[in-house]
């Protein structure tokens, strides 16, 4: 399922089997890993602390049907900044719970945040905040209406 198709310099084929399986299931223990790719359950519990360690690994999570935590609402936001502001609007608007990624872009555009959320109540009032915050000159809300992928697992 996922499969790197260029190996960093800094990782080699062990590291890379190893956060394939990570991602493919991440309770795996080290015996578990170590028996699945062939090395020892040492090798495997020192690699991964190496990788966590220098931020490769940035942590560990569940992945979430969030339609059935009732986000019904996708929504992908352009913000325009003004004054040189961008960084501190950008980290602001990522401390919003509901705010799942905030992206500097090039373009006409100055950054992009995507956020959901469980009813169009909760949409309005952050559209309506992030309008509200100086320094934000318009916004461009687009709801999502298919999903048709999802997925950070990139490798």
């Amino acid at each position: 399922m996922y499969k790197m198709k260029k190996v960093s310099p800094m990782l080699d084929q062990t590291d890379v089997k190893i956060l394939e399986n990570l991602l493919r299931d991440g309770r795996l223990s080290g015996r578990q890993m170590a028996r699945k790719i062939g090395v020892s359950v040492g090798t495997v519990i020192a690699k991964i602390r190496r990788m966590e360690q220098s931020g490769l690994i940035k942590g560990y999570s569940a992945i979430l049907d969030h339609e059935r935590l009732g986000y019904e609402l996708t929504v992908v936001t352009e913000i325009t900044v003004s004054k040189g502001k961008l960084l501190e609007m950008e980290k602001e608007i990522g401390k919003n719970p509901n705010v799942c990624a905030v992206y500097d872009v090039t373009g006409s555009i100055d950054a992009i945040a995507v956020a959901k959320f469980k009813n169009r109540k909760e949409l309005s009032e952050f559209t309506k905040g992030l309008l509200a915050m100086p320094f934000i000159e318009r916004t461009d809300t687009h709801v999502v209406l298919t999903t048709v992928k999802e997925d950070h697992r990139l490798i």
